[in-house]
This record gives C-alpha cells, sequence and structure tokens, in this order.
C-alpha cells in the first residue's frame, strides 16, 4: 500500500490548511478531508464533508502523493497541528469511505453577487432560529435547512439558495467579519450544482437531488 504523502513547503499555506481542517473537525467530529492536485500547478483543491449535505473546499499551496488521497480530518488536523513540517503523513488513506461526489469544474456559470452583509445577517438569524428548533439528534430540521433564502438569476439561470449552505458558510468561517459594502459572496451554478465563493472558501451542493436508480 502507498502510504500517503503531503508537502506543503509554506508555513503559511500549512495554518490556512490547519484552520480550514480545524473548522471542518468542529463542524462533524467525523469529517473527510480530500486533497486533490491541480494538474500543471504547484496548488491542491481541498475538500471537507459537512453535516449539512454540502460540502466545502478551498486552494492552498502544496502537493499531495498520491495525487487524490482523502484522510481523516481529525488526524490530518493532528499532523498538521503537532508534526507540522514541510513534508507530512496525513494518516491512513479513506479514499472508500469518501462518498460525495465532486463536480467538474468546468461548466460554472456566474449568477450573480449577494451583498457579504446581507449574507451574513441572513445567515445569524437562521443560526438563532435553528438553536431553538434542535431536533432530536442535536441538529437542525430538514425542513429549516431547507429553507430558501435567497433566489437569484443570471446567465440564463435562476437559482434557490438554502440556508443549509449559508450553515457552511459560517461554521468554516468563510464569511468576513464586519465586511465592508463592497464584500460579495458570488453565487455560480451549472445545471446541477450551485457554488457559493467568498474569500475564504466556497460551500458547494447539488441543486436538484439525485434520482434513485429503478430496480
Amino acid at each position: 500500500m502507498v502510504v500517503p504523502e503531503l508537502r506543503m513547503p509554506d508555513a503559511t499555506e500549512r495554518d490556512d490548511l490547519g484552520a480550514f481542517v480545524a473548522r471542518a473537525v468542529r463542524l462533524d467530529s467525523q469529517a473527510l478531508i480530500r486533497m486533490r492536485n491541480r494538474d500543471g500547478t504547484d496548488r491542491m483543491d481541498v475538500w471537507a464533508t459537512t453535516p449539512f449535505d454540502a460540502l466545502c473546499t478551498r486552494s492552498v499551496q502544496g502537493e499531495a502523493a498520491p495525487a487524490d488521497v482523502t484522510a481523516s480530518g481529525s488526524e490530518l488536523l493532528a499532523t498538521l497541528t503537532v508534526a507540522g513540517g514541510e513534508t507530512m503523513d496525513p494518516g491512513p488513506p479513506k479514499d472508500l469511505m469518501w462518498q460525495s461526489e465532486i463536480p467538474r469544474t468546468p461548466g460554472w456559470k456566474r449568477v450573480d453577487d449577494l451583498p457579504a452583509t446581507l449574507v451574513g445577517e441572513v445567515a445569524e438569524r437562521g443560526i438563532g432560529v435553528a438553536k431553538e428548533n434542535v431536533g432530536p439528534k442535536g441538529t437542525p430540521p430538514a425542513s429549516l435547512l431547507d429553507q430558501e433564502v435567497f433566489t437569484v438569476s443570471g446567465s440564463g439561470l435562476e437559482v434557490k439558495v438554502p440556508l443549509r449552505c449559508l450553515f457552511v458558510l459560517s461554521g468554516m468561517g468563510f464569511l468576513v467579519a464586519n465586511p465592508s459594502e463592497s464584500e460579495i459572496v458570488r453565487v455560480s451554478a451549472t445545471d446541477s450544482w450551485l457554488r457559493l465563493d467568498s474569500r475564504y472558501g466556497a460551500v458547494i451542493r447539488r441543486r436538484h437531488a439525485l434520482l434513485p436508480l429503478l430496480m
């Protein structure tokens, strides 16, 4: 079995990855982190699962070997915070545990830009309501998470943004504290996917549920 390796010579980039992983583990102690090298560059895209049926992602400078590897969030966090260094062992690969589809990069269309202040205010109100309506498993009910808080249109698409995506933006620390009037959250989409980009990372979710396979 190939032992995975993570090469990140820049300490600032290691700190950024550590902050990303720490937030993901705080949202879900069982979070998985997937790292994929960008072809022809010295960067990799890092993906994390969340308990809100949406993925979060950001790009960092570094390289994983193999070029596409999944690690336990808690184990990777321990490596980043305790071991550190330019070359690290992210822990035993968890590739078989990764169940989420990742969208292909081409085909995204910019739909609209939302003021970051407005997104933050709506997220804060939603979190407040969620705390008052926690379900038996300690999570907000799906009916609340699926509430459509924004509808935007552009590039021939009409996109509805559910509250669950804002929960991920907030929980991952992607929203800028005290944003200026010019700070935005960009809404992009394909026929199948929704993407919210802020300064510090992005949240991605399928726009439509997959149809079950007929037996």
